[in-house]
Parts: C-alpha cells; sequence; structure tokens
C-alpha cells in the first residue's frame, strides 16, 4: 500500500490473474470466450469482460496476502487462480498453452478507494463446459470470432490482452521451415 503525499489518497495495489479463452468451431474457425458481468448493488453497471479474478481469496470481500501483494505470486499460483476463474466466471474447463502478460490499470472502489489492479493473463485452450455452469459473477458468456469479440469487451486494457492472445495463437499455429540435412 502506497500513499499520494500530495492529495493523501490511498492506493491499494491488488493482483489477479485471468484466462483468454479460446475454441475451434466446427468449421475451424478460432472463437473467443467473454463473459457480461452481473449487475449488482455495489456494480450496477454490467461489463463485457474476459473471466479474471484474485490470486488468492481473503476473507469476504477482501483480498488474501497474494492478492493484496503481501506475498509475492509465483508462476504456478497466477497460473491456479487463472483456470479457477475461468471455471468460475464462464463455466468452462480450459488449459494452458502460454502466459500473455500483464495489464495494469487503476479504478475506484467504493469501499478500499483507489485501486492499483496487475492482471496476468494466459492464452486457454477451451477442454470442455462445466456441468454447474458459470458462477453468480456472471450473468451471460459468449464464443465470439476476434473482431466481434474485440469491440464487445468494455476496457481497452482487456482488447489490448485479446490482441496478444490473437498474434500468440497465429504465431504458435503457423508451421515452421525445417532445417534441410542436404
Amino acid at each position: 500500500m502506497g500513499i499520494n503525499t500530495q492529495d493523501k489518497t490511498i492506493l491499494t495495489r491488488e493482483f489477479s490473474s485471468g484466462g483468454i479463452v479460446y475454441k475451434k468451431s466446427k468449421n475451424a474457425e478460432i472463437l473467443w470466450l467473454i463473459r457480461k458481468t452481473s449487475a449488482s448493488k455495489l456494480y450496477p453497471k454490467e461489463y463485457w469482460m474476459l473471466p479474471k479474478g484474485w490470486v488468492d481469496d481473503g476473507k469476504g470481500d477482501k483480498p488474501g496476502p497474494i492478492a493484496s501483494g503481501k506475498v509475492k505470486a509465483d508462476l504456478e499460483s497466477l497460473k491456479r487462480a487463472a483456470l479457477r476463474e475461468v471455471e468460475e466466471e464462464a463455466g468452462v474447463k480450459g488449459q494452458i498453452i502460454e502466459k500473455i502478460g500483464t495489464s495494469m490499470y487503476s479504478y475506484n472502489d467504493s469501499k478500499s478507494g483507489k485501486i492499483l489492479k496487475f492482471v496476468t493473463f494466459f492464452l486457454m485452450e477451451f477442454i470442455k463446459d462445466l456441468p454447474e455452469g458459470f458462477g453468480w459473477e456472471t450473468s451471460e458468456v459468449s464464443w465470439l470470432p476476434y473482431n466481434k469479440a474485440y469491440k464487445t469487451l468494455s476496457f481497452g486494457g482487456e482488447k489490448q490482452m485479446l490482441k496478444k492472445a490473437q498474434d500468440l495463437l497465429q504465431s504458435n499455429s503457423k508451421p515452421t521451415k525445417k532445417a534441410s540435412l542436404a
């Protein structure tokens, strides 16, 4: 936690992890998973987002020691959180392909004040739908082609991460030239 000495605003850091999940349609088109948030008393507006959440859960509505930055997250903790959040918020099981990167943004929370949020995203391949579906934080999920998913997402940082995921997937699927033994 840091303090801005000019205006005495308390700045709280939070660490989250999430997944950018893709699957191939029957006609081999790549589709991307996005979710619409559920409106609540605290957050009455709905947004289209990528599934993500705290690296570890605290008690109630407080982040745990890793999510609050008291304990440094390791790669395995970030991966476990991303897989869990995809299951909880999107109702699907995914398999991590590769780390995409970390986005950073700030927002104001009515309870905690100014939050500086770090979200590490992983490229994931869809494995299956979960029978229990998505949790209460989500009102709808959608599988969309890249351009439509990009336009539908509500936040610029998540659009940038989706673009990185798309670029990564395309670069991983290009055939590599084999060296000639002649």
